[in-house]
């Protein structure tokens, strides 16, 4: 019976109360307390966290944002680290991704903004700052791993 209630309330209750309602005002607000340093305008700004430069822009009328940090350039990149990246953006790397763009490998976090809620504004960051710190090894985000399927023996 009460799981009957729960479900009739919350199937009357709006959307929008749960919403956030992130823009850039809000979202610079998070990137100074969090950050080393912050520099840039509304919409694109540069900032550190432990000497890790990172970027975070934003397009409000496509209400979409991003966080990201640069690894290292393409041609240094090996294939068995490409193939890494790419496992662990299936089982490790979670909420962000490797990626290229430019001739540069790069963590990203990509998300709607207005969507997005301060915790996981910090959330992604860590995870970026994680992903980043443990490229080269574990290509970690968070220490959630998602198990690799076993291979089965073919004779």
């Amino acid at each position: 019976m009460k799981q009957l209630l729960l479900i009739t309330i919350l199937a009357f209750v709006s959307p929008t109360v749960f919403a956030q309602d992130m823009d850039n005002e809000k979202l610079e607000k998070i990137l100074y307390v969090v950050s080393d340093t912050l520099e840039g305008q509304k919409g694109n700004w540069q900032f550190t966290i432990n000497s890790l430069p990172m970027l975070c822009v934003t397009d409000e009328k496509h209400n979409r944002m991003r966080i990201v940090t640069p690894i290292q350039k393409m041609k240094d990149v090996a294939y068995k680290e490409l193939k890494a990246c790419m496992e662990a953006n299936f089982h490790t790397a979670l909420d962000v991704k490797y990626a290229i763009s430019d001739d540069l490998l790069w963590v990203v976090f990509i998300h709607p903004l207005k969507e997005l809620q301060k915790d996981q504004v910090i959330d992604a960051i860590s995870q970026v700052f994680n992903a980043a710190l443990t490229y080269g090894e574990s290509y970690n985000s968070t220490e959630l791993v998602f198990p690799k399927s076993k291979k089965k023996k073919t004779y």
